[in-house]
């Protein structure tokens, strides 16, 4: 189910002027093309990984489970792990200007399939499943560019550190986050996060260096 989705080169709406203080002011931002996972990376992909390469994540890897949950997401990843992950894979984690583009479009809708909450098109807490879904689950829930999970299921991990206050200083072509190294940004909410977490512009960041059952990742690629 997974594969590499191509976003063309131009301008999109990133930001929201009625959405948290973090995701304003809404501007106009243009982005190079680039590819990006359709799905979330799985607990299988993941397990190649560890196998072929013997790298260790903090959480104590289980193939075992990998083997009986091939499907749902990876989960429990740090930055760190993940960004090796996309190295290996030939990719790299996307930025946080082309996560949202991935996910919104360029319309500025709210949520990855238009602007109306639907319970029925994303694995949030207001669906009551109380974990991840294997990744594809929500089909409904596509994003224009067919790309699957922007909303819900688990939260995902960005190329950027996040800084509260960035979109009032960041440039309007190609940003790739400030050069501050702190906390890196969240995007798309999870199974635990209400759906106000699950729009499109919400940023987030991880606020600790511990492994976390909720957050996981999908990578991304310049166009070559």
């Amino acid at each position: 189910m997974n594969g590499l989705k191509q976003h063309p080169a131009g301008w999109f709406l990133m930001g929201q002027d009625d959405g948290p203080r973090s995701a304003r002011p809404q501007r106009r931002v243009y982005l190079d093309a680039f590819w990006i996972d359709r799905t979330e990376v799985t607990n299988i992909a993941f397990d190649e990984f560890v196998a072929e390469t013997g790298f260790q994540p903090e959480r104590e890897w289980d193939a075992a489970f990998a083997t009986e949950h091939p499907s749902e997401p990876v989960t429990g990843i740090l930055w760190t792990e993940a960004d090796a992950y996309c190295r290996w894979a030939g990719k790299r984690l996307p930025t946080e200007a082309e996560w949202e583009k991935a996910a919104r479009g360029t319309d500025g809708r709210t949520y990855p399939w238009g602007n109306e909450w639907d319970t029925t098109r994303a694995n949030t807490a207001e669906s009551k499943i109380g974990g991840p879904l294997p990744v594809g689950s929500s089909p409904a829930g596509a994003s224009p560019y067919s790309v699957l999970d922007l909303a819900g299921n688990v939260a995902e991990w960005v190329s950027d550190s996040f800084i509260f206050d960035y979109y009032t200083q960041a440039p309007d072509r190609n940003p790739g986050g400030p050069d501050e190294v702190s906390d890196h940004g969240l995007r798309g909410g999870s199974w635990a996060s209400p759906r106000e977490q699950a729009q499109t512009f919400f940023r987030d960041s991880s606020h600790s260096v511990k492994p976390n059952a909720r957050v996981g990742f999908r990578c991304a690629q310049s166009k070559k």
